[in-house]
């Protein structure tokens, strides 16, 4: 068995960021940075979570929850991530795109551990 596993969250509502992204070529300081912002972002008010993952093609999908649009907001705001995006832009992504929604349901499965 093995600790990968979706974010474990609150029953809705809450909020989802998802960011679609193809990376360039190289690192380029990216996993550095990333892993930055996922230490940041966990430590605002509202963050709930977050699932992610990349194609050895460079396509990539993360999902941020949250609890609320102010708090996604406050995030989208943060000068740290703000100037994140800015080098993002400039090095790391060859296109991306983000989607709000609100998520009203949810629900998941996990397999029992044969003892």
């Amino acid at each position: 068995m093995t600790d990968l596993a979706p974010a474990s969250l609150p029953a809705p509502p809450y909020y989802a960021v998802v960011f679609t992204s193809v990376r360039t070529a190289g690192d380029n300081g990216y996993g550095d940075r990333a892993d930055r912002m996922l230490e940041l972002a966990a430590g605002q008010p509202g963050f709930l979570g977050v699932d992610s993952a990349r194609g050895a093609d460079g396509l990539g999908i993360t999902v941020a929850y949250w609890r609320d649009e102010e708090s996604i907001a406050a995030w989208r705001d943060h000068a740290e991530h703000a100037l994140t995006r800015a080098d993002g832009r400039e090095r790391w992504y060859a296109s991306f795109a983000v989607h709000v929604a609100k998520v009203e349901r949810a629900y998941g499965f996990t397999r029992p551990v044969d003892l």
